[in-house]
């Protein structure tokens, strides 16, 4: 996992101090690192445009443009009059080297990079909005010097927002560059050097964005084992029992020993897998619950409350006042998604007048708080970047993708967390690798992004690698 952070401009400063370097040292390998991607970039490319701003983000590009002079066809187009001293500079290195700015934006170019607004950018851009859409309609392979223009320090995106293929970034990883808008304007994502190992660059964080070898599968080692060896999961199924099944199947095929669900008089369709049963089983190592709750709410809570197995709790669960009577439970792990999530913090008083918009602008901001206030609980917040928090760490999964987007995945989600603790494992470490292992399974799957069900994911749970 890579560490995130907030703004690097204190990582800059310690640069400066602490190792003698200059923003003049920290801006020329940053240019490198993009020529770098440039010239081994596969695909034949002659004609580059770089579109720069007034500032710093533009002085990366004129300085990138000077690198790249005399090996490709440079077109240096600047948006404003410039206004920083290292800009000028840069230009001035530019110049000498008998690199002209162009005075007309081209029709066409081979690749178009964008270097107008960075990382500083606060609230929406007020301006260079109709260049952005030129640079957008242009067919060609885009990269974003340090963020996609239109994207502010908190994630926002504007009306008008660069549409990156690449986006190049200073130093380290920006949270702003994780909001789930941001993806569909981000592109592949990478990290420029900025003259130093990025151990000496970057200091600690609590916010760690998870990678695909990060995921810790659950290898059985042991060779003297029976079925309770790893765990008993109970699944609470309610009135719409599918929701419940699919849980289940997800729990065994991630390698929870048994599986329960409780009976009810709704159930249309037994597996023969899954056992059935009238109360919660003695040797029940996990219980989820939540999801097609419906005419069986009152009933589930008061046994559930009664315990105190590790719980997974999710879907319908987090409209009713009672979730306040599990919240000071421990080993206990919560699934919203957005709009299920605004209900919790409803009831929770954390934000009692909050919409959908405000949520998914602000989603770091909103799971630190709930976090903060029940910091032994472990949150997974659904979404295209799922957040996991608990106990004022943050973990960032961006691997999932559309094909995620359809009934009962997340049915499945919580199926795999219960899983994984039912056999033992810690509620952070459930979350964190049920999460991963949910997004990577929907990945693999050959089908067309519209056609993935949530019963491929879990046929993909058992042939996934490290």
């Amino acid at each position: 996992m890579k560490a995130v952070f907030k703004e690097l401009n204190s990582l800059d400063l310690r640069a400066y101090e602490k190792y003698h370097l200059s923003k003049d040292i920290l801006m020329e390998h940053a240019s490198f690192s993009i020529a770098r991607h440039i010239n081994n970039y596969k695909k034949s490319k002659k004609n580059i445009l770089i579109v720069c701003g007034k500032g710093d983000n533009g002085a990366d590009g004129i300085a990138l443009a000077r690198i790249l002079h005399l090996d490709y066809d440079i077109c240096l187009y600047l948006s404003h009059t410039l206004n920083s001293d290292i800009s000028l500079l840069q230009l001035k290195r530019a110049n000498a080297l008998g690199l002209e700015v162009s005075q007309s934006f081209p029709t066409q170019t081979d690749i178009v990079i964008d270097c107008l607004y960075g990382s500083g950018l606060k609230g929406e851009l007020k301006e260079d909005i109709s260049l952005i859409e030129q640079m957008n309609n242009l067919k060609a392979y885009k990269i974003a010097c340090d963020v996609p223009s239109g994207l502010s320090c908190e994630g926002y995106i504007s009306n008008t927002t660069f549409k990156a293929d690449t986006t190049i970034t200073m130093g380290a990883m920006k949270l702003s560059l994780f909001s789930d808008k941001a993806k569909e304007y981000i592109g592949e994502i990478k990290v420029a050097n900025l003259g130093l190992s990025n151990k000496a660059y970057e200091e600690k964080s609590n916010i760690y964005l998870l990678e695909p070898n990060d995921l810790c599968l659950p290898f059985r080692k042991n060779k003297n084992t029976h079925k309770y060896s790893y765990g008993h999961c109970m699944v609470f199924g309610g009135e719409l029992f599918g929701a419940g099944l699919l849980s289940a199947k997800a729990s065994l095929s991630f390698g929870c020993g048994a599986v329960s669900i409780m009976k009810n008089k709704d159930i249309l369709k037994y597996d023969e897998s899954i056992m059935y049963k009238d109360e919660i089983p003695s040797n029940t190592s996990a219980i989820v619950f939540g999801m097609g709750l419906g005419k069986y709410k009152n009933d589930y809570i008061e046994q559930i409350l009664k315990t105190n197995i590790p719980l997974v709790i999710d879907a319908d669960m987090f409209y009713q006042e009672e979730i306040k009577l599990f919240l000071d439970k421990e080993n206990i792990v919560l699934t919203p998604h957005p709009k299920e999530f605004i209900s919790l913090l409803k009831i929770t008083k954390i934000a009692t007048k909050l919409s959908i918009d405000e949520l998914q602008n602000n989603r770091f901001h909103y799971a630190q708080k709930f976090t903060s206030k029940y910091p032994n609980i472990t949150l997974l917040l659904k979404g295209a970047n799922s957040i996991i928090t608990q106990n004022n760490k943050i973990y960032i999964n961006s691997q999932g993708s559309s094909k995620l987007s359809k009934a009962g995945s997340g049915d499945v989600l919580s199926g795999l967390i219960a899983s994984l603790l039912a056999q033992g494992y810690s509620p952070i470490h459930s979350a964190i690798n049920a999460s991963l292992a949910h997004a990577l399974a929907g990945n693999k799957s050959k089908q067309n992004n519209y056609a993935l069900n949530p019963k491929d994911i879990i046929k993909q749970i058992g042939k996934l690698k490290i």
